[in-house]
């Protein structure tokens, strides 16, 4: 704080400094070929002289911008505070410039004439206009600042909702898989039951994370996936190709459950003889892409309102407000029959590398 409190200092001083130098060469230049040149170090002592009084005037003139500013609602008082106090600062400063300069005795004497009065006046309301800019600047960067803060919480809250919304979907369908073996066979709905608490143990200590990565997710697929598994038995085969090196990167929470529910409840359970599940996850340069795939029947026709379903609808939902257009999510039948899912997300990990 104190560093940055020097430094703004610092520049204060500079930006007058370099005023001086600028108007010292000017003068100096204007006087090299007449009858009474000026040297270098006389030019520079006069100038640097009128700007540095300016200098300490300014936090006045400043004060006076800010309380009296020129805006539409007030433009009227303000002028009338402005123009007498331009026209007042304008003679303490030139006169305060004669009385420095005239203690210095190896400066040529300096007077006050009309023609120096207008430029004195126009670095007054510079002086304000600058105060008008910085302030502006300062108001703009303020509010696209809350603008994004609120969109950063807008789209946070949004998230969460999703979330509400998918987890009590996916808990009531994986109590109905419980309840269909609750008379069939009770000891596999028990073991059903100790993996629903797996489940639930994990939902809550995820609960507020929006990413977790991959292999977090895995491991919350795991239980529902033996729940299935007790469901369908040798009916469901699920083959994981995932590669080492995406385990460590973030995706959604709850992000595979849904899509590996869809792929079960349209490619598998309507099949007699059952069918088998591929979970695919590799690197594509800066993306992440994950696949999941069935060799089901596919999208047909009466089902073309399949996007719209719970889980697909609010996976894509929560892609779209995390990753906005940097993500890609493709549905549709695979070449050799299937549903095919195929997700493209930004590479991250946790310490926010690619």
């Amino acid at each position: 704080m104190q560093r940055q409190r020097w430094g703004r200092w610092a520049l204060f001083i500079g930006c007058w400094t370099l005023l001086g130098i600028f108007f010292a060469s000017q003068l100096y230049l204007s006087y090299a070929y007449s009858r009474y040149p000026i040297r270098w170090g006389q030019a520079l002592a006069l100038e640097l002289t009128a700007w540095y009084i300016w200098a300490a005037l300014s936090p006045a003139i400043l004060w006076l911008a800010r309380h009296f500013r020129i805006e539409r609602s007030r433009w009227v008082r303000s002028l009338l505070v402005h123009i007498p106090a331009s026209l007042i600062f304008t003679f303490v400063k030139l006169n305060l410039e004669i009385w420095v300069i005239g203690h210095i005795r190896w400066l040529p004497p300096r007077r006050i004439y009309p023609s120096s009065i207008h430029p004195n006046i126009l670095t007054y309301w510079a002086i304000v206009g600058i105060s008008h800019a910085l302030d502006y600047y300062r108001r703009y960067r303020e509010r696209e600042l809350k603008a994004s803060q609120l969109e950063a919480k807008l789209a946070q809250s949004q998230l969460q909702v999703l979330k509400m919304q998918l987890h009590p979907h996916f808990f009531f369908n994986t109590l109905h898989a419980i309840s269909t073996l609750m008379h069939r066979d009770v000891e596999i709905a028990d073991r059903m039951l100790a993996r629903l608490s797996d489940l639930l143990r994990l939902t809550l200590e995820n609960a507020g994370m929006q990413e977790v990565p991959l292999k977090e997710e895995l491991a919350f697929l795991d239980p529902y996936l033996e729940i299935e598994q007790a469901r369908f038995g040798d009916r469901l085969c699920v083959q994981l190709d995932i590669q080492p090196d995406t385990l460590g990167a973030l995706v959604p929470n709850l992000l595979l459950q849904p899509l590996v529910e869809n792929a079960i409840r349209h490619g598998i359970a309507q099949r007699a003889e059952g069918g088998r599940i591929w979970i695919m996850a590799m690197r594509k340069g800066e993306k992440l892409m994950v696949q999941i795939r069935d060799n089901g029947a596919g999208i047909p026709a009466e089902l073309k309102d399949l996007k719209e379903r719970v889980g697909l609808m609010n996976t894509r939902a929560r892609l779209q407000q995390l990753y906005g257009a940097a993500h890609r999510f493709d549905l549709r039948n695979a070449p050799d029959g299937g549903l095919e899912v195929t997700l493209e997300m930004p590479f991250l990990t946790e310490d926010g590398h690619a």
